[in-house]
């Protein structure tokens, strides 16, 4: 039985003849027990780089770490993922303030309670009280809280200048599960043949829901000479290959702020496009969850909706293309300077996608039932924050400006360590929370690295990790230009430890080029 017989066996095959199916590999096997070649295929196949074989050895150090074991390092410093909480950073006053709020409404009858919450998250958590009429312990509509949708459409019309209607916006765990909503309405798993422009370097769950949903990755190479720019050039050329074997390219990802390379998009780059995605009829997924993480004075972020909508009124030539563009937006409570990882909320707005595909996401959000309602307040609370006037309006702001100005700092820290190192080079972080330089590994390393069945920066990293303690993430888990090796760091340490970390990082670095040299270094 092939992978995709396994996928679709019970559709195939209906509900009884799956059943004899499971008795007879039973009654062949010494147990009932699953095994892997009874799993989808396609999940077994499924890679997902940061949390991936270099995380389990980390976990399994700090265990050993916590077991009193005597190791090169004495902690373990997370740079693999962008989990700003769990490396520091303290959540909002205000949004953990409604929060509870919300979660306990008994706090509201209690006069000493209310002299412990500012006025202002007082009224919010009263607000959505009034609008979740069932507590945050019922279910909600499929599509999301109505009342925070506005809030959700209130802040695309502020920041963009155009209107937005809360019934095309969909709150949901975290943008990734609205990334999989939307992959997983638009891939035919049983064709086998449906495709999706991804950028290369991408984010690694791009990667796996291809794989997941047997669609292929058709990868766009970014331009590294270029500060990791996208080029129409480069896209064309991956899609006219992809068609040429057959492949039916659905939809491009732009990922913007870039994860994993950190830079942002020009306002002419993304202009060309929209103008290819009207033209070669491609859905335009816009990742856009590190919009508020841009550190580059002469960069800002421009989301793909008010580019359209300004195409819309400039030439007839523009007018056409924002007309024939279908676009997908998602943001996240995860990043920004909120960093509510473990919350999951999030959200995605449709724009000028037909009512039936509405339709079916909305059967697929109803198959969940709904979002998490934590994660929906706190997207309500991360596009509606505190106003001036309102009394907690000046913490919020000192709150997330010493946020964001602390992590401009270290973006530009990280960036110049790494290109101090030897046969290192790494961009400037324009924005997003990770760096992603290029490593140029002696032969040594490179026949230590073949002799362990291992990417060369696979190699690296592991070795970063055995004798510093400090988790980063090989290129190859995001895929990279053929011949190229690479590892993405966050910059999210704190910053009194983030001298530290990278002078624990360049020590090792040296140590490690000399010794591979010669060939004579060890994992």
């Amino acid at each position: 039985m092939d992978a995709r017989s396994l996928t679709l066996g019970g559709a195939a095959l209906g509900v009884g003849a799956t059943l004899l199916a499971w008795h007879s590999r039973v009654g062949r096997a010494s147990s009932a027990q699953l095994v892997p070649s009874d799993l989808n295929q396609w999940l077994v196949e499924a890679q997902y780089a940061v949390r991936g074989p270099i995380l389990d050895v980390a976990n399994d150090f700090k265990r050993r770490l916590k077991a009193g074991e005597k190791l090169p390092f004495d902690e373990l410093i997370y740079c693999n993922i962008g989990n700003p909480q769990s490396l520091g950073q303290k959540p909002l006053a205000f949004n953990r303030e409604v929060l509870a709020l919300v979660t306990n409404p008994a706090l509201l009858e209690s006069d000493k309670a209310r002299a412990l919450f500012a006025p202002d998250a007082v009224r919010r958590a009263e607000m959505y009280l009034k609008n979740i009429p069932n507590g945050l312990g019922a279910y909600t509509n499929s599509q999301g809280i109505e009342v925070i949708r506005q809030e959700v459409a209130d802040f695309i019309e502020r920041r963009d200048g155009f209107p937005a209607d809360k019934d095309s916006i969909f709150l949901t765990d975290g943008a990734s599960a609205g990334v999989r909503m939307l992959y997983q309405v638009m891939i035919d798993s049983g064709a086998g043949n449906d495709g999706m422009l991804v950028p290369i370097p991408q984010y690694p769950l791009y990667s796996a829901l291809t794989t997941l949903f047997n669609a292929n990755l058709v990868g766009y190479l970014l331009d590294e000479a270029q500060a990791w720019g996208v080029t129409v050039a480069q896209i064309t050329s991956a899609l006219t290959a992809a068609r040429a074997k057959g492949i039916k390219v659905k939809a491009i990802v732009i990922i913007n702020p870039g994860n994993p390379t950190g830079q942002c998009l020009s306002l002419d780059s993304m202009t060309e496009i929209v103008k290819l995605c009207a033209r070669e009829n491609l859905v335009l997924l816009a990742d856009e969850v590190y919009q508020e993480n841009v550190y580059d004075p002469s960069k800002e972020f421009i989301s793909f909706k008010k580019l359209v909508r300004t195409m819309g009124a400039g030439t007839e030539a523009e007018q056409e293309a924002a007309k024939a563009v279908s676009l997908v937006s998602f943001h996240s409570t995860s990043k920004g300077f909120i960093g509510e990882c473990g919350i999951r909320g999030g959200y995605f707005e449709l724009d000028n996608l037909i009512p039936q595909v509405k339709e079916q996401l909305y059967k697929l959000a109803s198959l969940t039932l709904c979002a998490n309602t934590h994660g929906q307040i706190t997207t309500g609370l991360m596009v509606n924050p505190p106003r001036k006037g309102e009394e907690s309006f000046a913490e919020f702001e000192a709150q997330s400006g010493a946020i964001l100005a602390s992590l401009k700092r270290r973006a530009n820290l990280v960036s110049t360590k790494l290109n101090e190192l030897e046969g290192v080079s790494c961009n400037a972080v324009q924005g997003a929370m990770y760096a992603f330089p290029r490593i140029d590994l002696p032969d040594g390393a490179l026949r230590k690295a073949r002799e362990q069945g291992m990417e060369p920066d696979a190699y690296y990293c592991m070795a970063v990790l055995k004798n510093t303690g400090i988790v980063i993430v090989p290129g190859s888990g995001f895929k990279q230009a053929p011949g190229t090796f690479h590892f993405r760091t966050t910059f999210l340490p704190p910053e009194a430890k983030m001298e530290s970390v990278m002078s624990r990082l360049a020590a090792y670095h040296t140590q490690f080029m000399a010794e591979h040299k010669d060939g004579k270094g060890e994992l």
